[in-house]
């Protein structure tokens, strides 16, 4: 069973410029809540992660956020040169997990929050989002093309402790979808690097491989629960009409002040943990 973990994300209420209703979560991170420094200094490095030194300079500011990502990264965290971008913070994939953990909550559980559900991470990557859900859910589905990242994820997973609650799958999700059942599924596809951030406005048809509509579809052959991480410039009513027949929720995820992401929940989790859900039929 989880830990009780206290929950370092809160919301408050943002209007956006649609004047549609979308919640700010604002995450305390371990840079903030440490006063003193702590793991590898940038000539030591985690286990298959590169010390700073020997880091391309774009992603040096990458390695001082390194806690943010996971707080106990000096512990054999293992992080490719794609993971340092990609991976979700820490408490933002923790508020996820929390938030999602709601659906179908077993009450008699001793652990607050915990939820028995399945949840798929349809792009597990480096594992960041996969610890979070298998820290308050009780099985998780763990899906990544990349062998090397896959393993990395189960390394990072075990370093956790919550490795024997995930599933890890080697292999394409949206040819995997079909064959799938779970409560939940969770979508952080590929955004396409860094470059994603000097367009005013994200076009959800410019995504890599296939276009955000694609992606969503794809995921209701599972369930209507679904969430999907995207880039913070996407616009509110894009976002809604990947499913506007669903009820829908858009958070704002900003770490240290710093906005970082756009969450959108359909289905039944947009109901849980939200301000103002848009009711089905919007």
């Amino acid at each position: 069973m989880p830990r009780k973990r206290r929950n370092r994300a809160e919301g408050a209420d943002l209007r956006s410029e649609s004047s549609k209703r979308i919640k700010l979560v604002v995450g305390k991170t371990q840079s903030q809540s440490q006063s003193q420094p702590h793991g590898p200094q940038p000539e030591e490095t985690a286990r298959g992660a590169p010390a700073a030194g020997r880091m391309p300079n774009k992603l040096r500011k990458y390695w001082d956020q390194r806690f943010d990502y996971f707080s106990r990264f000096d512990e054999g965290i293992q992080i490719d040169n794609e993971g340092w971008y990609s991976v979700t913070p820490e408490a933002i994939a923790e508020h996820t997990a929390r938030r999602i953990a709601q659906l179908h909550n077993d009450h008699s559980s001793k652990e607050e929050g915990y939820g028995r559900i399945c949840v798929v991470d349809a792009f597990c990557g480096v594992g960041g989002n996969t610890i979070k859900f298998a820290e308050w859910c009780e099985h998780v589905i763990a899906i990544d093309v990349d062998a090397g990242r896959l393993a990395m994820a189960r390394n990072n997973a075990e370093v956790y402790g919550v490795a024997d609650r995930i599933e890890f799958v080697l292999g394409d999700f949206y040819e995997l979808a079909p064959t799938l059942k779970a409560d939940v599924v969770f979508l952080s596809p590929p955004w396409g690097g860094p470059e994603y951030q000097k367009a005013r406005v994200f076009d959800l048809d410019s995504l890599p491989i296939r276009t955000g509509q694609q992606w969503v579809d794809r995921a209701r052959l599972i369930s209507d629960n679904v969430v999907c991480f995207l880039p913070r410039n996407c616009r509110p009513e894009d976002l809604a009409a990947l499913a506007p027949t669903l009820p829908c929720d858009i958070e704002m995820n900003r770490i240290n002040g710093f906005l970082k992401a756009v969450s959108v929940y359909f289905g039944q989790v947009a109901t849980f943990g939200s301000i103002d859900p848009r009711p089905a039929g919007f």
